[in-house]
């Protein structure tokens, strides 16, 4: 996984209280799933195109769906934007 894109704990540590909470089974590594989903958009490439490295195409689309519909992402990105100043 040496090649692929990863958030920083430092990165992760910033975004983690805005995760919802995981009811019933555990989610899988949120750090993998994030960093694939931000490279998928960054690299304007359709979800089965990601690397395997991040997991399942369907993993990381489920979640940015289930995340961006009760707006996570944009909570997330107002934080990472007021603290940059």
């Amino acid at each position: 996984m040496s090649d692929v894109f990863l958030l920083s704990e430092r990165q992760m540590d910033l975004i983690r209280p805005f995760f919802p909470l995981a009811h019933g089974v555990a989610r899988v590594d949120d750090r993998r799933v994030l960093s694939g989903i931000v490279y998928v958009i960054r690299n304007g490439l359709q979800w089965r195109d990601a690397p395997k490295a991040y997991g399942p195409h369907r993993t990381l689309y489920n979640r940015f769906i289930r995340w961006n519909r009760p707006g996570v992402f944009d909570r997330i990105f107002v934080a990472v934007t007021e603290q940059a100043g």
